[in-house]
């Protein structure tokens, strides 16, 4: 018996993410890999997270967090995430936040949700790779969400219903976008609502990098911008997702949905029949952690990582040769580079490992139509400010000796 011939249609669209493949052979300490897009380990408030251990784990909670829970989610975690919503001009109910293990699991049940087979999701060109992969195995199509293009809303809808199905949602990171690092202004938040209200569709907004904003003024999330318009979560088409990955612990997995509670209803049958409740013991050390330490453990993320932006683009300037462009982002982990037209990424990278023991991941991974060949994308939250100047400049050596091939 050959059991892949029992596998339903939708496992032929499964596929190995590049980045967690890449990440595999990265192990040795002679590279200076700016691939994988993770927190520094050395800034982890580890003590923080002994003593909440420890605090779950004593005699008066250990029962608790030992045991079965709820399926939305540790209370006063939900109680703490209503707060900090509500500082991000996102007033909520308990009842409006569900409890994931990770944003990823969050754009997984959202695409399980809300995606038919043919139906559309819109999303950037390039997008978050994760993203793909979660709505990618309820056998979507995708389009290309483009805020600044000249084409009417109405070719978005005309585009889906031909192709036998309807646009159900766009999804977007509107903060330091991975993987451009990118930020869509207010004015580009606005037109996304009003896209989204006349194709009458949802948004995801994923607030992964939220946080984490080095320069310039904080822009509204975009659910709080239709809050204000409409006065009612429960009236929003809007889905926020958040999560703990980057600014307090990736390991513990948690993270958050914000919806109106019709949504999160739902989600929270999905939750009961895919893991029944995040890990218990996670939520309350995380808990522990953020009512303690948030803010002033976000401030020195902040610093460190700004400081290795800076290192990386002065870098970038120093050693990249003519025709290589890059954005300049105002937060998040990550900086984008364009090579010059025919040159390949992923060609580029096998020469970079092998040559200069530098890593980074070739771009193309990030389109939904596999085009970008000649971009990749540059982490700098793990490297510090030395490391990150030699790789860059090994890099750069890579590219003049590629380019003069």
């Amino acid at each position: 018996m050959e059991l892949e011939e029992m596998f339903a249609t939708r496992a032929d669209r499964l596929k190995a993410s590049e980045i967690r493949e890449l990440l595999k052979l990265l192990d040795q300490p002679d590279i200076i890999s700016f691939a994988g897009g993770i927190p520094d380990p050395a800034l982890f408030p580890a003590k923080a997270f002994q003593a909440a251990f420890a605090k779950a784990l004593d005699l008066q909670h250990q029962a608790k967090a030992l045991q079965y829970s709820v399926s939305e989610g540790y209370l006063p975690l939900r109680e703490w995430l209503a707060a900090h919503m509500a500082g991000i001009s996102v007033p909520c109910d308990v009842d409006n936040i569900l409890i994931t293990s990770g944003s990823q699991q969050a754009l997984d049940y959202l695409g399980k949700l809300m995606l038919s087979p043919g139906d559309t999701a819109l999303v950037n060109w390039p997008t978050y790779l994760g993203a793909l992969a979660a709505f990618t195995a309820y056998e979507p199509r995708f389009d290309r969400l483009d805020l600044g293009a000249n084409h009417s809303v109405s070719e978005y809808g005309e585009r889906a219903e031909a192709e036998g199905g309807r646009v159900k949602f766009a999804y977007l990171s509107a903060d330091f976008s991975n993987p451009t690092g990118e930020t869509v202004d207010a004015t580009g938040r606005e037109r996304l609502l009003d896209m989204a209200e006349a194709l009458d569709c949802a948004i995801i907004e994923d607030g992964a990098y939220q946080a984490l904003r080095y320069d310039g003024e904080a822009i509204a999330p975009i659910l709080a911008i239709e809050l204000a318009r409409t006065g009612d979560l429960e009236a929003c088409r809007t889905i926020y997702c958040g999560s703990f990955s980057k600014t307090l612990s990736p390991g513990l997995r948690v993270g958050w949905i914000v919806a109106a509670k019709p949504v999160i209803s739902k989600l929270v049958l999905m939750k009961q029949a895919a893991d029944l409740h995040s890990p218990t013991i996670n939520q309350m050390a995380i808990h522990g952690v953020a009512e303690r330490h948030f803010d002033t453990h976000v401030a020195t993320l902040c610093a460190a990582y700004s400081a290795r932006r800076d290192a990386m683009l002065a870098a970038l300037a120093d050693h990249m040769p003519e025709g290589v462009e890059w954005t300049r982002p105002e937060g998040g982990m990550f900086i984008w580079i364009t090579l010059p037209k025919g040159m390949d990424g992923a060609d580029l990278l096998d020469r970079a490992i092998r040559d200069q023991r530098v890593a980074f991941v070739p771009g193309g991974a990030f389109f939904a139509d596999g085009s970008g060949a000649n971009t990749i994308r540059l982490s700098f939250s793990n490297s510090d400010e030395t490391a990150i100047a030699e790789g860059v400049s090994r890099l750069g050596a890579v590219l003049r000796r590629a380019l003069s091939d």
